[in-house]
């Protein structure tokens, strides 16, 4: 009973930290990553007025859209040179990603009284040995940008660069503390020679919208000229991978499952041994092979119930006081908690999963030993 209890909370307070996990991982990217986007589908840009941004903008479920240019640059701080992925966005796109509740010094701007400015990913400007001072609120960079369009002679540098101010610094997740440099439209522009060319178009929508039918109805507005994205298909690797991480661990649950479950197993058998001349003496006085089956059947069952609503109980008391007062961090990590999910489903799943694995490993023995001694 204590073995199959061990497991069955096992289960649970594990699947509940995959489900945390993933809900940390989706809320890191969803934020940063539009909810839907759209990309030409042959080149690299295109000019805006391909794009009817009235109809998409009159549709219900969209809250708001952001044009965006998309690039690869070089940033350069003193000595330090650093490649970095140039994202030049409207305004639009600070409320979008909730740009103020990921900063960690400076401030969220673009633009200010007609200066241009810049927010950086906190492990860029680090690499760059760069800091933003509180005195004068901004620190210089030499941004680097591919020129187009040209040919490449002795002497001739292939690159346009211009002193760009950054005056804020941002933390969503690795992937983007490591390598995005974000900019106004204007400024994108005027780095990369563009007149009325952009990379993409950010849309953001309700939390409740099924982005599957935003998406098919944005597809219809653009055309087939165009393909557009969810967030989930922007990254669907790293959902795929946590999805893949937390079905693999509660198939080896359920093998370690089973294998407590041999407890269970050897009890009956031991049981049954033990109490053989009594059931004899029942069988003398008339009791039949199905009730003495049923007899060893049932106490098999409570055995395993007992089990499984203990580790129920048990797992799901731990969540809930991690999830209320924290008490385990995640290493390296500052005291963030380590998060955890519930999920009622997921509950049911393994009470379903343990119950018919326990129906199964009371009837075969039972059965086996009622056959061979009786």
């Amino acid at each position: 009973m204590v073995g199959i209890a061990a497991i069955t909370a096992s289960m649970i307070i594990l699947l509940s930290a995959f489900n945390g996990i993933e809900a940390m991982i989706e809320q890191l990217y969803s934020e940063f990553d539009a909810d839907i986007t759209i990309h030409v589908k042959k080149g690299k840009s295109f000019t805006e007025n391909r794009i009817d941004f009235v109809a998409i903008s009159s549709l219900e479920e969209v809250k708001n859209t952001s044009r965006a240019i998309e690039e690869v640059v070089i940033l350069k701080h003193e000595k330090k040179w650093v490649n970095a992925n140039l994202i030049g966005v409207d305004s639009s796109f600070l409320e979008m990603t909730n740009m103020q509740k990921h900063r960690i010094d400076g401030e969220m701007i673009l633009q200010r009284e007609g200066d241009q400015f810049g927010i950086i990913g906190a492990t860029l400007l680090d690499k760059l040995d760069g800091y933003i001072p509180e005195s004068y609120g901004y620190e210089s960079l030499v941004c680097y940008v591919p020129k187009r369009k040209i040919k490449i002679r002795p002497g001739k540098s292939p690159f346009r660069s211009k002193l760009v101010k950054v005056a804020g610094r941002m933390n969503f997740n690795k992937e983007v503390n490591a390598s995005s440099f974000i900019v106004s439209l204007s400024l994108a522009k005027e780095l990369l020679n563009y007149k009325k060319q952009i990379s993409a178009v950010y849309v953001d929508c309700d939390k409740t919208t099924d982005k599957e039918e935003l998406k098919a109805k944005i597809q219809k507005i653009v055309g087939n000229d165009f393909k557009v994205k969810t967030s989930y298909e922007k990254n669907e690797l790293v959902y795929q991978t946590s999805k893949s991480e937390k079905v693999i661990v509660m198939i080896i649950l359920v093998f370690i499952f089973i294998l407590a479950a041999f407890n269970l197993v050897a009890s009956l058998t031991m049981l049954f041994v033990e109490k053989l001349d009594n059931v004899k003496t029942m069988q003398s006085f008339g009791a039949s092979t199905q009730f003495v089956f049923k007899i060893f059947f049932l106490e098999g069952l409570l055995i395993a119930g007992k089990g499984i609503l203990i580790g129920v109980a048990l797992g799901y008391l731990v969540c809930i006081l991690q999830i209320e007062f924290d008490l385990i961090t995640m290493p390296n990590s500052g005291g963030e908690p380590f998060p955890m999910k519930i999920s009622w489903k997921d509950g049911a799943l393994i009470v379903f999963l343990v119950s018919v694995l326990s129906v199964i490993l009371s009837y075969l023995p039972v059965k086996y030993l009622i056959g061979r001694n009786l």
